[in-house]
């Protein structure tokens, strides 16, 4: 039987990683959650936080501009 939310269980769990990693959840909590190393978890979904560079650089001016 085909689910209406995934072809499979592992297209949701696939889903919720990478909104997790995309909603700026820490990898190592990620990888816990996912039951993955931090290693695993970046090199199978480092495509899904890929581009996301504007992010990095408004964080880092923010925590500059703090110090």
């Amino acid at each position: 039987m085909e689910s209406p939310l995934a072809r499979r269980p592992y297209d949701l769990r696939h889903a919720a990683v990478s909104l997790w990693l995309n909603a700026g959840v820490h990898a190592p909590e990620v990888a816990e959650r996912a039951g993955h190393s931090v290693h695993i978890l970046l090199k199978t979904y480092a495509k899904c936080i890929d581009g996301q560079g504007h992010i990095a650089n408004q964080r880092i001016q923010n925590a500059l501009e703090e110090g």
